[in-house]
């Protein structure tokens, strides 16, 4: 798979910090407002806080908007080419972003190694 220095960035990132279960959704050709989606689960809404802020301080591009960063349970990042939703475990079980749009496809992180589901 060939990414992005930002999406490969912002994954990384993500793993620095912490994150848990990272995935990446591939939307390309089934979705109008991105191509990739990167999803992962904060430890709590601290957490999340402070992945948001790593992920944008890493990344290195501004992004177009950012969203839920004041309540940490459910925070996005826009970037245009891709989105990164941070979730605390509850919200991320409710939303279920990943069945939601299982018509992408889906690459779990592990170590650098994606495989798809």
């Amino acid at each position: 798979m060939n990414l992005s220095d930002e999406i490969t960035r912002a994954i990384e990132a993500l793993k620095e910090k912490k994150a848990e279960d990272i995935v990446l959704i591939d939307l390309r050709g089934i979705c109008s407002f991105t191509d990739y989606f990167i999803i992962a689960t904060a430890l709590s809404t601290k957490h999340s806080q402070t992945l948001s802020d790593f992920l944008i301080e890493e990344v290195n591009i501004n992004p177009l908007g950012i969203e839920g960063q004041e309540a940490g349970e459910w925070i996005l990042v826009d970037y245009g080419d891709f989105v990164v939703h941070i979730f605390i475990e509850g919200k991320r079980n409710y939303y279920s972003l990943e069945t939601f749009w299982m018509d992408g496809k889906l690459y779990k992180i592990n170590n650098g190694i994606y495989s798809s589901r």
